[in-house]
């Protein structure tokens, strides 16, 4: 009885092992690399027309964080496997619940940035898009007692679509 768990056991594993590695190179965050090793980032300039100074690189440095921190890929200025370039291109906010007496009551800040991304290895991957976040919040409080937060969140947003669309493959 014994020596016949001993096989399925094995056999399991054996099993496991060969479905895992024939999936290629994966990760647990969902992401793909394929045969890439390196990435660059390139520093996304804000070009929006309201600049607002920390969002440069609040932007830039949680986009080096993540492949730094969420793939296996070596961070490095040039000749990447996987390269990323842009800039931030809009930064506004907008009303968008108003009352009978057309006062907003709801206001929303919107980011937008542009990423052009080259997958060197397999070119089909490669990308030229934007992408745009956004978050609400009451009129009644002031722009400036909620931006850090607000951009922060929006920022991370923004991060993880470009993540999922350049090596989530989403």
């Amino acid at each position: 009885m014994k020596k016949n768990q001993v096989k399925i056991y094995l056999s399991f594993i054996f099993f496991a092992c060969a479905a895992i590695s024939s999936c290629g190179i994966y990760s647990f965050t969902g992401a793909s690399y394929g045969a890439a090793k390196t990435v660059s980032i390139d520093y996304f300039q804000n070009i929006a027309p309201i600049v607002i100074p920390a969002l440069g690189n609040t932007f830039n440095e949680a986009l080096r964080e993540k492949f730094v921190k969420q793939t296996p890929l070596t961070l490095v200025t040039k000749d990447a496997d996987l390269a990323f370039e842009g800039e931030i291109r809009d930064y506004s906010v907008n009303s968008i619940a108003v009352t009978a007496e057309e006062v907003a009551t709801k206001n929303r800040l919107t980011i937008k940035v542009h990423v052009k991304f080259t997958n060197t290895i397999d070119e089909k991957w490669s990308f030229d898009r934007d992408f745009s976040a956004y978050e609400d919040f009451d009129s009644a409080q002031s722009l400036n007692s909620v931006q850090d937060d607000l951009i922060k969140t929006i920022v991370e947003k923004l991060i993880e679509d470009i993540f999922n669309a350049s090596v989530a493959n989403w």
